[in-house]
């Protein structure tokens, strides 16, 4: 709990930094964005490299009592790439004032005078030792000496070693978010969220063979395919192998950089031969075993022609104007080739625009015809504001070319609109745990009661955890990590009670120390304030775990016996299907959650709303007169 409450602290801080010397510099955020997660990819390849180079050196072979120099292919080995010394961060950060004293040289011999040449010139070599050729920015001359050595500074935190494990790769991917949203053009719109990525993952939950994105973008998607592996004990490069297309050249750029950083390798092509529409780049139609999307909603203008000369259509063309020869809304050419990528056995999880889910004319053949296949897995509706740049709400599908017999005629919808946590006034997202409660709805669908109980005792491991390292009076019973306590119910309850009232004795305690005036206590003072807000963030974080943790339980139990919940989710028949004419909008299967009484009057309620409406109109007539009164007075010139 600790170490992810400091690495959002340290993310936070890096980029509040790093914007900050944005703002001074004059530049864009779309002009910014690439040079700084350029620097950061360096950072990440740098820290990367002197980890490999020590494992290389432990047991390196001596030479005339000399240890054989390391190599470029020694890292290849290792999945690190090679850093000449002048490509090294640290040779970077500590460029001296004066840089001509040096007699650096570029690899064209020509003489390096400033740090924005340096950079360029360690770029260079890194496209030289890696699969990046072409990718890294090489326009740091654009950018003044001052600012690139206060980034250079910035990103030397030495915290980013300290924390270890994948900690830049997140960094990475929250730099990429902020831009994204700073951003917020048409072309920029390269970010998905992570949260949406994260559950298509897993519900689709790949292990092994190819992965396909047909809209890349930044590659999210295969970066968290790779986490998923990796966090099951296997190694996503020799698991999985990544063929991406995207249009935009510079979403290709940033989608190789973050797949570098977070050591994956990968095939992506890019321009107008990676279009989708009319070309399948790598020629890997019907042969994928997963399929994972966020593509463009609603594009128009497509050319039906060409969309049909090169096939992967095995439902036909969607609508097409007959004047101009052109489809005029691309939803279903998308869905129609996460399913003609897939092989006998793939299996697909894409974003969608929600009016897919019920559109008419040929989108309504289509998706009937896609039902009939048996195929359609999921579909989870989600609430607006997940996107940076739109506040609409979209459709998470999933299909599965090789489902169980037992739900081979069935789909899960669940609506999940009125479930997620709230960032800020424009952003929503899932946490963590409520990832992990709607997968577990996935996961009792497909009848895996075992990792619904996983998932119970993880809850209480977290708890429990919490209740040791804080001393949390009344609460240390060997039962709390009983995950067959038949009290499991009342005991979350009573410790979410506990943690309520210690969040709010700790801000009691901490706006009467920030009121203290005694000067020669304020520094312990501070020490102190300092730790409280960790205990705060810690205990705020568990109670929204406690939440969590009865939120499921109260709809499926500690056993995990699976029910249709009214305005959360239902398993349907592909026959309830039919007579709701082919209808995949979850809204319509899940129903409304029953409405708790509130002890209101209705009538009453009405009443007193009715005469306050009366006081305010009457109100609202005295001053219209008197604004009257006032402008014919103006205009009279009595006023």
């Amino acid at each position: 709990m600790n170490k992810q409450t400091n690495i959002r602290k340290l993310e936070a801080e890096l980029w509040e930094s790093a914007d900050l010397l944005r703002e001074g510099s004059n530049k864009t955020s779309q002009e910014y964005c690439m040079p700084v997660l350029a620097l950061l990819f360096l950072r990440y390849a740098y820290s990367r490299y002197k980890r490999v180079e020590k494992e290389i050196l432990k047991n390196r072979p001596a030479r005339n009592g000399r240890v054989l120099p390391v190599e470029p292919c020694d890292f290849e080995m290792k999945s690190a790439i090679y850093l000449p010394r002048e490509a090294q961060y640290d040779f970077l950060v500590n460029l001296p004032d004066d840089i001509t004293l040096l007699n650096l040289k570029n690899k064209n011999g020509d003489p390096i005078n400033s740090v924005g040449e340096a950079i360029n010139n360690a770029m260079q070599l890194v496209e030289d030792y890696s699969s990046l050729n072409g990718i890294l920015p090489k326009s740091y001359t654009d950018f003044s000496d001052g600012l690139l050595r206060d980034l250079l500074r910035i990103f030397n935190n030495k915290t980013l070693d300290e924390v270890g494990g994948d900690v830049i790769g997140r960094i990475y991917e929250y730099f990429l978010s902020k831009f994204a949203k700073a951003i917020a053009s048409d072309d920029g719109v390269f970010f998905t969220p992570k949260s949406l990525v994260k559950m298509l993952v897993y519900i689709v939950e790949p292990t092994k063979g190819i992965v396909a994105d047909l809209a890349c973008g930044s590659g999210g998607m295969f970066v968290q395919s790779g986490d998923f592996v990796n966090q099951e004990g296997m190694n996503a490069n020799t698991q999985l192998t990544f063929y991406g297309q995207e249009k935009v050249d510079y979403n290709a750029q940033l989608c190789m950089m973050n797949m570098a950083v977070h050591g994956l390798n990968a095939n992506i092509k890019s321009g107008e031969d990676a279009n989708t529409f009319y070309n399948d780049a790598w020629h890997i139609a019907g042969k994928c075993d997963y399929i994972f999307a966020n593509p463009p909603f609603n594009v128009d203008k497509v050319k039906a022609v060409e969309c049909e000369a090169a096939g992967r259509l095995p439902f036909g063309l969607p609508g097409v104007n007959k004047k101009t020869k052109e489809v005029s809304n691309a939803n279903y050419l998308w869905i129609s080739y996460f399913y003609s990528y897939l092989n006998d056995h793939g299996r697909a999880g894409f974003v969608m625009a929600s009016s897919a889910t019920d559109s008419s004319g040929r989108d309504r053949d289509i998706r009937e015809q896609l039902v009939n296949t048996g195929c359609v897995d999921v579909l989870i509706s989600v609430a607006n504001n997940f996107f940076y740049t739109l506040s609409l709400p979209c459709t998470l599908w999933a299909f599965n070319r090789a489902k169980k017999e037992d739900i081979k005629d069935k789909v899960l919808f669940i609506d999940a609109r009125n479930y997620y946590t709230v960032v800020d006034r424009t952003l929503n997202e899932w946490s963590d745990w409520q990832l992990r409660n709607l997968q577990a709805i996935v996961h009792l669908y497909r009848g895996e009661k075992d990792r619904y109980k996983k998932l119970i005792k993880d809850y209480w491991q977290e708890i429990g955890a919490f209740v040791e390292s804080h001393d949390c009076a009344g609460f240390h019973d060997p039962s709390l990590g009983d995950t067959e306590n038949p009290n499991f119910k009342g005991i979350l309850s009573k410790f979410e009670a506990y943690a309520d009232t210690l969040k709010s004795e700790i801000k009691k305690l901490q706006s009467k120390l920030k009121e203290t005036k005694v000067r020669s206590e304020k520094n312990g003072i501070k020490e102190t304030i300092r730790g409280n807000e960790t205990l705060l963030d810690e205990t705020e974080e568990i109670i929204e775990t406690t939440k969590e943790a009865i939120w499921l339980t109260d709809k499926f139990g500690l056993d995990g016996d699976y029910q249709d919940v009214a305005g959360l989710c239902k398993i349907a028949t592909i026959e309830e299907i039919k007579e709701k004419n082919y209808s995949l909008t979850p809204g319509a299967y899940v129903g409304v959650a029953a409405q708790e009484d509130d002890g209101v009057d209705f009538n009453e309620r009405m009443t007193e709303i009715h005469a306050e409406l009366i006081k305010l109109n009457e109100e609202a007539n005295v001053l219209m007169k008197e604004i009257n009164e006032n402008w014919e007075k103006m205009k009279g010139g009595e006023v």
